[in-house]
């Protein structure tokens, strides 16, 4: 096996030579074509007749003829040029491809860590590729998707599936109940929402996908939650948690600030409870068009991408996930 490699490895330079030979049976014509000397195409002629062991072509005046070996060999040469070639085509294809741009719409939470990793992971391999971003309210994302504004939306909960769009599920994440560190359930490992029914609540703002899975989790419970804040982002409900003005549903915050209590931060601080509910979680997924062959069709820097997040997304992402979650 080692000496079949050893050959091939001597043999491989030479096939467009020899390739090229065969088809005009002349060596001044071959070098023409080529662009190289007449003599590189005489060493390679004598070289490959070295390697295989018997003679591949006889000078037959000022040109050459094909002997039986060569016959038998040729096509096999011209088939292994042209497999090969087809594949440069397709790599050169892809380089050029990933050069548009991809239209992305994803909810704030984000943008911090799930969408650049998925990114980082698709410019490793295409870094020609760009990306227009629009982050919000996972009801404005959705609408961009259906207009053709983003081409993808990242969202939770996963977009539903209709005929017009298509969805798939990447990841579960808990979610938690903050409070702040001094409130009469910090010493808790768990607690459910009952146990809240009188604090004041930090609620994300209707249309955003955390309002929509608190207020699921609070019509099982059989109550509504005392409002006291809207907010646009999870950091700004998770900062008004840490000062005491109020408990809230979030999805876990990692070793994010607040989580340590210390002199300079003040009386600032919060604590993670495992929430005791059987929807307490959300489901990120990604949405996209379904499109149809044509100038509507997705273009390829799009599919790529969404492949990419599909095939390899769930285990990319694991990490983040468990290492969000640790310690709540």
């Amino acid at each position: 096996m080692i000496t079949d490699h050893q050959q091939l490895a001597k043999l491989l330079p030479l096939l467009p030579i020899l390739a090229e030979l065969g088809r005009t049976q002349h060596v001044t014509e071959t070098a023409e074509l080529l662009g190289v000397p007449q003599s590189t195409v005489s060493r390679a002629l004598s070289r490959a007749s070295a390697v295989v062991g018997t003679e591949l072509l006889i000078r037959d005046g000022r040109g050459v003829r094909l002997t039986p070996a060569a016959r038998t060999l040729l096509p096999y040469i011209d088939s292994a040029l042209t497999e090969f070639q087809a594949g440069l085509d397709l790599v050169r294809h892809e380089s050029d491809v990933v050069r548009g741009k991809v239209s992305l719409s994803f909810q704030h939470t984000f943008g911090e860590a799930t969408l650049p990793l998925l990114i980082s992971a698709f410019r490793s391999r295409h870094p020609q590729a760009g990306f227009i971003l629009r982050q919000g309210a996972r009801d404005a994302c959705l609408t961009e998707l259906a207009s053709g504004q983003a081409d993808l939306a990242l969202t939770a909960p996963v977009p539903a599936a209709s005929s017009t769009i298509a969805s798939a599920a990447l990841y579960r994440e808990p979610l938690r109940l903050v409070v702040h560190h001094g409130h009469p359930l910090a010493g808790r490992s768990s607690a459910g929402l009952q146990d809240i029914r009188r604090d004041p609540f930090v609620a994300l703002e209707p249309g955003y996908g955390m309002r929509s899975l608190t207020d699921a989790l609070f019509r099982e419970a059989g109550f509504r939650p005392r409002i006291a804040f809207e907010s646009q982002d999870t950091h700004t409900a998770r900062g008004l948690v840490s000062a005491g003005l109020g408990v809230s549903i979030l999805p876990p915050g990692g070793n994010g600030p607040g989580r340590h209590v210390s002199p300079e931060t003040g009386n600032l601080g919060w604590v993670e409870l495992t929430l005791e509910s059987g929807l307490a979680y959300r489901e990120i997924g990604l949405g996209w068009r379904r499109r149809k062959p044509g100038p509507d069709a997705e273009p390829d820097s799009v599919r790529y991408f969404r492949e990419l997040v599909l095939q390899e997304g769930p285990e990319l992402l694991a990490g983040l996930v468990a290492a969000r979650s640790q310690g709540s």
